[in-house]
């Protein structure tokens, strides 16, 4: 072989790793991304002690989260900052763990400073898909909505770039990672800010337990409505925490 056809050849074959890399290797099963979410506190809270509290200036929160995953399973997590003093129990901070092959999903809420542990089936969604489309961190994504019940819609953003059907808060369900999550007035709205390929490590998919009491979604809401059902803060705190659910 002459240098010329070696030449060839190497450029032959760097054409096909660049087709390879660009038309194919943008889709992955596993990845890292970091999750951004701001919560208006004046669309939250509606009471006039918390309106006391809340202005112009603070009414937006940010919090951050990380989804870690891979092609059978993924956790939604908060990444916690200490910065946020005594605003932090003004919004909520849950873990989701999610098993697809097991169509099933463990999840760690925050309750009154304690955690709440639940296991159940993963949620069964209607959704619909729309012709809507946007770019969120350099994915493509097409926008669904979910119609929880006559006065709740929940709007997602999904990339079938990234294939695992999961996303944050525990949604899932369409075809591919859900990458942007908000509630119909933007009172609440998550949008990824960072994307890693990276493969999630097999004890970040694994939650701690413990010895703790594990609650059915129907057996802790049943419990909530008991205990705090005949308030009014009580109702308020239900909704919020259910939001998602």
């Amino acid at each position: 072989m002459t240098l010329k056809d070696g030449i060839k050849n190497l450029a032959l074959l760097s054409f096909f790793i660049f087709i390879f890399s660009t038309g194919f290797g943008q889709y992955s099963t596993y990845g890292k991304i970091t999750f951004e979410r701001k919560t208006n506190l004046l669309k939250r809270f509606q009471d006039k002690r918390m309106r006391n509290m809340i202005n112009e200036d603070n009414k937006i929160k940010i919090d951050k989260f990380e989804l870690l995953f891979n092609d059978t399973s993924s956790v939604f997590r908060p990444i916690q900052d200490v910065s946020e003093g005594r605003m932090g129990w003004m919004t909520t901070k849950n873990h989701y763990y999610q098993y697809l092959g097991e169509e099933s999903q463990f999840i760690i809420l925050g309750l009154f400073g304690q955690n709440v542990y639940i296991k159940d089936s993963l949620p069964q969604r209607q959704w619909k898909i729309t012709e809507s489309k946007r770019n969120i961190s350099g994915y493509d994504c097409r926008k669904a909505m979910y119609e929880k019940n006559d006065s709740t819609r929940i709007y997602a953003w999904y990339t079938p770039e990234l294939t695992t059907p999961t996303g944050p808060e525990g949604y899932c369900g369409l075809p591919g990672t859900i990458l942007g999550l908000a509630t119909e007035d933007g009172g609440i709205v998550y949008f990824a800010k960072n994307i890693e390929l990276v493969a999630p490590k097999n004890e970040d998919l694994m939650p701690d337990k413990g010895k703790n009491k594990v609650f059915t979604l129907v057996q802790l809401k049943a419990k909530i409505e008991k205990d705090y059902g005949n308030t009014p803060w009580g109702k308020r705190m239900f909704d919020d925490l259910f939001r998602w659910l």
